[in-house]
């Protein structure tokens, strides 16, 4: 009876171990791919050679430029159906150069918006994921039913957002923004600890666990992302 009980506690420490360790790689990926989209969107932005690769002298988009408004989500598409067909390193680079095309894409702020407000907002965004990221992984409550009301409201802001492109109501994207950021805080907490679950049951070290760590750190880097260009929307100083 002793030893059941001894291994059931080891087991679970080896369970735990192994979720840390797969959270991990997560955020070290995740921090790595929000530092490239950071340094990528700070040079474009002020360099003029740079930037010019983006936008024509008459103010329009080069080919380039509309490449980069328009691959994101290619990448995305591409990333998560192509998830058992590409090869871990052929994932990783994929993850990684969305980054930088998000970086080329994000240097635009900084012509509509204050580097002040743009830097605290981020440091707010920040604060607001870590908090959630926290609740997430320590909570003992099962967030699955509530994952699955903040995605119901992720289609809704889609589908809103789709009909204030055509509306340009200032007043409908900002509620838009709002409930935005109610989403994706919520979303943060839930993808959380999904990802802490799957990282407790894979065998770490083979190329599937490598493969989930990218597709945990590109849905975390996407939670961020949104919340951060949400916030902007609603508390930046435009310029």
């Amino acid at each position: 009876m002793e030893t059941n009980n001894f291994n059931y506690v080891r087991s679970e420490q080896e369970t735990s171990a192994m979720s840390k360790t797969f959270m991990a790689s997560v955020f070290s990926w995740m921090s790595a791919a929000l530092v490239i989209t950071t340094i990528v969107a700070y040079y474009f932005a002020h360099n003029a050679d740079l930037f010019a690769l983006l936008v024509n002298p008459l103010g329009g988009l080069t080919t380039l430029g509309y490449v980069v408004a328009f691959s994101p989500l290619a990448f995305i598409l591409v990333i998560s159906f192509g998830f058992n067909r590409l090869s871990y390193p052929v994932l990783l680079f994929l993850f990684l150069l969305f980054s930088a095309v998000m970086g080329m894409s994000l240097s635009f702020i900084f012509f509509q918006y204050t580097e002040a407000s743009i830097y605290g907002t981020f440091a707010a965004a920040a604060g607001m994921f870590g908090l959630m990221a926290v609740v997430g992984y320590t909570t003992k409550t099962d967030l699955t039913n509530f994952g699955s009301i903040m995605m119901m409201g992720l289609v809704g802001i889609i589908i809103a957002s789709f009909i204030n492109w055509f509306m340009q109501s200032a007043m409908m994207g900002y509620v838009i923004s709002v409930i935005g950021v109610l989403v994706f805080t919520g979303l943060t907490a839930y993808d959380v600890q999904k990802l802490k679950r799957i990282g407790a049951g894979v065998e770490y070290g083979t190329e599937v666990a490598s493969k989930l760590v990218i597709m945990g750190a590109l849905n975390l880097y996407m939670d961020f992302l949104n919340l951060f260009l949400f916030l902007l929307r609603i508390f930046g100083d435009r310029k």
